[in-house]
């Protein structure tokens, strides 16, 4: 399935780092974004889905097989690589460590966060140190995991995309991102790809 590369190297970062966080409709989502990104993507992306454990990795897996990005279930202190996107397993939350060029994933069974583990605004709280380098991603979702991170990325000089309500299975988590004025762009979930990429050229 890895066919014809596209090329998203030009102009990039390595140090950027693209969060992303979406909950009920979200495997369908991610499957309209994941298998967009590029193999050469200059940086990672981690991924908190709200799912039980034990289907993280069949989610991380089938859409390993169609992109050409490299995809897996997330590892504890595995480091944060270009061309990779990482998913949070289920029930264990996320966070990001390290230093802007040697960024790491821990993982941890700390007390659920409004109900849910893994929880978006615990990964998107990680990411608030590394200010202007992070690209936060919101997409379908009920309720508002991932605002009250996505406002400190925000305060940090990070880039926001939200997916807009005409595509979302639940118009919750990104909604409250758009009501809060936070939002760079608002995109209907087959843009975001293209969104992310430019953003990282920046």
């Amino acid at each position: 399935m890895r066919e014809a590369k596209v090329s998203a190297s030009h102009g990039c970062s390595g140090n950027k780092l693209v969060v992303l966080g979406t909950s009920t409709g979200g495997p369908k989502a991610l499957q309209a974004v994941v298998p967009k990104l590029p193999a050469d993507l200059p940086c990672g992306v981690v991924i908190v889905q709200h799912m039980p454990a034990g289907f993280t990795k069949s989610l991380a897996d089938r859409l390993d097989y169609n992109s050409q990005i490299k995809v897996k279930e997330a590892e504890d202190n595995e480091p944060i690589l270009p061309g990779y996107v990482y998913i949070a397993p289920g029930d264990y939350h996320l966070e990001i460590t390290g230093s802007d060029s040697q960024r790491a994933i821990s993982l941890n069974q700390n007390p659920p966060l409004a109900a849910h583990r893994p929880a978006v605004d615990i990964m998107f709280d990680s990411a608030v140190k590394y200010g202007a380098d992070v690209v936060s991603v919101i997409l379908t979702g009920m309720g508002c995991d991932g605002a009250a991170g996505m406002k400190k990325i925000k305060q940090a000089g990070g880039y926001i995309i939200a997916e807009s309500q005409e595509t979302c299975v639940v118009y919750g988590m990104p909604k409250a991102v758009v009501d809060a004025g936070i939002a760079d762009e608002v995109l209907p979930v087959q843009q975001v790809a293209d969104a992310i990429v430019n953003a990282v050229r920046k």
